[in-house]
C-alpha cells in the first residue's frame, strides 16, 4: 500500500462524517487525561439526579411530560466550538452562589428552545417562526432555565449535603460562526461537556449539553467522593450558639427554683389544712387487674388524633385588583422570596418551621431544616 491511498481507519472516519474524532486525535487530546473513569461516572450520576429533579420541574412548567436523561461525558477543546455547535444554539450561564465557587454554561439548540418558549407564552408549541428568537421568547426560556436550575440545585444540596444555591441564571443567543455568545463559554482550552437526552412531549427528542471547566468539574466529584467528616463552626455563630445553651441554662434553673417554692408553699398549706381536719382512713379500690398508664400519656393520647392544617408557604406579594384581573394562563407573578431560599411551614396558619422545596418522584415535599425556637412559637401562638 503506498503511502499516499488511506488507512482503513480513515476511510470509515470519513464515511462517518465523524471530523471531531479526527480533530480529536490530531490535537491528542484524551479524556481520561483529564478526567478518570471514576470521575466521569460521578459527574455522569450527579447530572442524571439533579437533571431528574429538573424535568420534573420543567414538566409542570410547560404542561408536557419531560424528560433529561442518559448523560454521556466527553471533552472538548475551546478552539473547536464550531465543530461542536455548527447550528444556532442558546446559552445559559449559571453560576453558584453557596456550596460551589464556579460557573456552568447549558447549550440547547435554538429551535427546541422555540417551542419552549412558546408552551411558556402559553402556545401548543408549534406556533413556530423562521425567525430567530427575540427579546420576549428568550426571556421565557431564561425564567424556564431559572425554575429547572433552582430545582437541580435543591437535588444537589441532598446530594452533597450543604446548601448549595444558584444567581438567576442569564441567556444569550451562541451562534459560534458568527461570534456570538462565545463570550458566555469558560475560557479553559479543555472543558468538560455532558449531554443528556432532552424529551418534551411529542414536540423536542433533542440534546442539552453542560459545560463546565475542568477545576470545577474535579471539584465536584471530589467533593461528592471525600465530604468532609464535620464541618467548622464560624467562630461568630459558635460563639453565639454557646451563648444562647448557657441562657437556656440559667432559664431552666430559674423555672425549677421557682417551681420548689411554690411546691413547698403548696406543701405547708396542705399540711395545715390536714390539721385542721379530722383524719379518716382511705377506701381504695382494687386496681390489680387494671392496666396503668401514666396520667400525662393519656392527656397526649386525647390529642394525636386531633387533624391539623399543615401548610407550605413559597411567599407572598400584593398587587392591585387591576393587575389580579389582567391574570390569565401563562401570567407570572413574582414573590417576595429568592429562588432558593427556604420556605415557611405553618400549622393552623401558625408559623413552626423553615424547610427546602424538594421532588419525591413526581410531587413536590419539603425538607425541614430549621425549627423556630420555643419563644417565637409561644408568640406567633397569641
Amino acid at each position: 500500500m503506498s503511502d499516499d491511498m488511506l488507512s482503513q481507519e480513515e476511510i470509515d472516519a470519513l464515511l462517518k462524517g465523524d471530523d471531531e474524532s479526527v480533530q480529536t486525535q490530531d490535537e491528542g487530546v484524551n479524556l481520561e487525561e483529564h478526567l478518570s473513569i471514576i470521575e466521569q461516572d460521578a459527574l455522569g450520576e450527579m447530572g442524571n439526579i439533579s437533571f431528574g429533579s429538573a424535568s420534573t420541574a420543567l414538566s409542570l412548567l410547560l404542561d408536557q411530560k419531560v424528560d433529561i436523561t442518559t448523560p454521556s461525558v466527553s471533552l472538548i477543546v475551546r478552539d473547536n466550538l464550531a465543530v461542536e455547535f455548527p447550528e444556532p444554539n442558546v446559552a445559559i450561564n449559571v453560576k453558584y452562589t453557596e456550596g460551589f465557587e464556579g460557573e456552568n454554561v447549558l447549550v440547547i439548540h435554538e429551535s427546541d428552545a422555540k417551542i419552549i418558549a412558546d408552551l411558556m407564552l402559553g402556545g401548543d408549541g408549534t406556533n413556530l417562526s423562521e425567525e430567530t428568537l427575540n427579546e420576549i421568547q428568550l426571556s421565557a426560556v431564561q425564567e424556564a432555565m431559572n425554575q429547572m436550575m433552582g430545582s437541580a440545585s435543591t437535588s444537589m444540596s441532598t446530594i452533597f449535603n450543604k446548601k448549595v444555591d444558584i444567581s438567576p441564571p442569564t441567556i444569550e443567543k451562541l451562534n459560534v460562526k458568527k461570534g456570538e455568545g462565545t463570550d458566555k463559554i469558560p475560557n479553559d482550552n479543555f472543558l468538560v461537556k455532558v449531554s443528556f437526552s432532552l424529551k418534551v412531549g411529542q414536540l423536542i427528542d433533542s440534546k442539552i449539553m453542560q459545560i463546565l471547566p475542568i477545576p470545577f468539574a474535579k471539584k465536584m466529584v471530589n467533593d461528592l467522593l471525600n465530604p468532609m467528616a464535620e464541618e467548622e463552626l464560624n467562630p461568630i455563630a459558635e460563639e453565639e450558639l454557646k451563648r444562647e445553651a448557657e441562657m437556656e441554662k440559667k432559664e431552666v434553673r430559674s423555672q425549677g427554683e421557682k417551681m420548689q417554692t411554690n411546691d413547698s408553699t403548696a406543701t405547708s398549706n396542705r399540711m395545715e389544712q390536714v390539721q385542721a381536719s379530722s383524719v379518716q382512713p382511705a377506701a381504695f379500690s382494687d386496681f390489680h387487674d387494671v392496666p396503668q398508664q401514666p396520667a400525662d400519656t393519656q392527656n397526649l393520647d386525647l390529642l394525636l388524633d386531633i387533624p391539623l392544617s399543615v401548610t407550605v408557604e413559597l411567599g407572598r406579594t400584593s398587587q392591585a385588583i387591576k393587575d389580579i384581573l389582567n391574570l390569565s394562563a401563562g401570567s407570572i407573578v413574582e414573590l417576595d422570596k429568592l429562588a432558593g431560599e427556604p420556605v415557611d411551614i405553618l400549622v393552623n396558619n401558625k408559623l413552626i418551621a423553615k424547610g427546602e422545596v424538594v421532588v419525591i418522584d413526581e410531587n413536590f415535599g419539603v425538607r425541614v431544616t430549621d425549627i423556630i425556637s420555643q419563644k417565637e412559637r409561644i408568640r406567633n401562638l397569641q
